[in-house]
């Protein structure tokens, strides 16, 4: 038997609420020769049963990783993996039928790209919508991703795509020796930027990232994140991720606390002035709120305090 042409891996911990629906819309591509590789890392919920109630499928493999973290997960679909292109789907994110089919074809067409993600909208829990205070900035922190409905040929980091919705050619990957484990979620904490730094490495290096707004996939929000708890928390991991990418980038030291400051500043002030605004207002206060968790790494960075 070949190898597939495009490897669809979903890498979860304790989701069994949504994963099914996401493994589904994997399986109903209209794409012909794909894989799906889930990757359960260390879940305690009904994971396995809900892969094996699936098994039966052709295209379907299951791998269990122990060692909790995205990234590391991440690398260990890749190994699994068979083809020399790998999508990556969250495990609350349902993908549309021509995902994979969107995506192989954009690898096909420019042998540079080494990165490319798709449009993604939000569905929103039962008889819940979007609140007066969640601007269009602090929705992208939900998986909100758009573009616009042309091909983007991504030049700025800041505009990487999304990890719910994501895909990476295999040569790149190992160039650069996987994700990087100290960047990327590991289990509740919300660590981030582990997307944001492959798309550096990837431009530095000569290669190409881009926005396809066809592969178009929607992405579930939880309950607990309509609150503004949440928020808060998902900015301090935010800050904290933004002081490892620039450690790992030799941009650590002194020069962040200056940094740090100013934009902690800048995010308090913005927030009284749109004092009338309840979505500007909250927006910046997260901001604000997130240059501390920043400010707290480059400390321990600097005294050499382990994490």
């Amino acid at each position: 038997m070949s190898e597939p042409q495009i490897s669809a891996i979903i890498c979860t911990h304790n989701r069994d609420e949504y994963l099914g629906a996401a493994i589904d819309s994997l399986l109903q591509q209209d794409f012909t020769d794909y894989e799906v590789i889930i990757v359960d890392n260390a879940s305690s919920d009904r994971t396995r049963e809900l892969v094996e109630e699936r098994v039966s499928h052709p295209r379907l493999n299951y791998v269990y990783e122990p060692v909790l973290g995205l990234s590391v997960a991440r690398n260990t679909g890749a190994k699994k993996a068979s083809a020399s292109i790998l999508a990556y789907l969250d495990d609350d994110a349902v993908a549309t039928p021509h995902w994979l089919r969107t995506i192989y074809q954009a690898y096909q067409s420019n042998q540079q790209l080494a990165i490319a993600g798709g449009k993604v909208t939000l569905l929103w829990p039962k008889d819940s919508t979007s609140p007066p205070w969640l601007s269009s900035g602090l929705a992208g922190n939900l998986g909100a991703f758009d573009l616009g409905d042309q091909v983007v040929d991504i030049t700025n980091p800041a505009l990487t795509p999304r990890g719910l919705n994501y895909s990476i050619r295999r040569s790149f990957l190992e160039q650069v020796g996987g994700f990087d484990v100290h960047l990327g979620r590991v289990g509740k904490n919300l660590l981030s930027n582990e997307e944001l730094h492959m798309t550096e490495l990837a431009l530095a290096q000569g290669w190409q990232v881009a926005y396809l707004p066809n592969a178009l996939v929607a992405h579930n929000v939880a309950p607990e994140r309509l609150e503004r708890s949440w928020f808060f928390s998902r900015a301090w991991w935010q800050g904290i991720s933004e002081c490892y990418r620039e450690q790992l980038a030799q941009r650590a030291g002194y020069a962040q606390l200056l940094r740090g400051s100013e934009r902690m500043g800048r995010g308090c002030y913005k927030s009284l002035r749109n004092i009338r605004n309840p979505a500007l207002r909250f927006d910046n206060l997260v901001y604000a709120y997130g240059q501390i968790g920043y400010l707290s790494a480059a400390i321990r960075g600097i005294l050499k305090i382990k994490k």
